[in-house]
């Protein structure tokens, strides 16, 4: 118990565990992932649905959605974009690894008679042979990757989108990294038994890490017969940063905005959201 809770309290290096697999595809956990998808108004996996239709009504309008417009959405979770998208004449295909969101979006599609192409996997593994016009990634996951892994995945979206294709993806800002503060937290059943179905001890820690503009929110979690560890790193960018990362892969950023409603960019704002074309 001593090395567990010695561990449950260390600082690693940026990036030195990577854990999404189990907070995505665990049996339980995903469950609840799915289920906060769901909500329509709680945050943590999704947006709020109003803030979803107007984010829908502006992608429509800025990027002129129709029945010839070829559309990726990478993360894609259980559709709350795809099924949407479809449904106003756009081709989908939809990535994302969580095999039980897939699921759900599947259904959907069916359920509605929507012809959209999901893929289960990874998207820092996806390939095709198929050229898009728009590529969006939604909801900060840029900021969940590592710096070689944001790389891949620019170089995916490059690769993947027809000649002056655009993506539209949306990052956390240093407004937001100075908001959030470090603490660590202790409790039985830990956040009323997200993390497991059966009776546990969890301890919370959050880092920050000033020079990366990296925070860490660590989570591990103590049962009887089994103990795991889920790190979730997020990156906070300056859109100086961003728009580096963009150059470097080829992009070019056309518009600038404070969320993907198409808000107008502030430097006090808690997102940058940004679209690029392929240069």
């Amino acid at each position: 118990m001593y090395s567990e809770l010695k561990q449950a309290l260390l600082r690693p290096k940026t990036y030195q565990f990577y854990t999404a697999e189990l907070l995505w595809n665990d049996p339980h956990i995903s469950g609840q992932m799915l289920n906060l998808h769901l909500d329509k108004v709680a945050e943590p996996a999704s947006r709020n649905f109003a803030f979803i239709n107007s984010s829908l009504d502006w992608i429509c309008d800025e990027f002129q959605i129709n029945s010839e417009k070829r559309v990726a959405d990478f993360g894609c979770g259980p559709g709350l974009y795809t099924t949407p998208l479809a449904q106003r004449g756009a081709q989908l295909t939809g990535i994302d690894f969580s095999e039980r969101s897939i699921a759900y979006a599947r259904k959907q599609a069916a359920k509605n008679n929507l012809d959209i192409d999901y893929r289960c996997q990874n998207y820092l593994d996806f390939s095709t042979e198929q050229k898009f016009d728009l590529i969006t990634l939604i909801y900060c996951d840029f900021c969940a990757l590592s710096p070689e892994q944001r790389k891949k995945l620019l170089n995916i979206m490059f690769q993947s989108l027809a000649d002056n294709g655009r993506i539209l993806l949306d990052v956390f800002s240093l407004s937001a990294y100075q908001q959030r503060e470090e603490s660590e937290g202790f409790a039985h059943n830990l956040m009323a038994g997200f993390w497991s179905a059966a009776d546990y001890y969890g301890f919370q820690k959050t880092v920050k890490y000033d020079d990366e503009k990296v925070v860490l929110d660590k989570y591990t979690i103590v049962e009887a017969g089994r103990s795991f560890e889920v790190y979730n790193w997020l990156q906070y960018f300056s859109l100086k940063r961003l728009t580096t990362e963009l150059n470097n892969c080829g992009f070019d950023i056309i518009s600038t905005h404070a969320n993907v409603a198409g808000e107008p960019y502030s430097d006090a704002a808690s997102e940058i959201a940004v679209v690029a074309e392929k240069r």
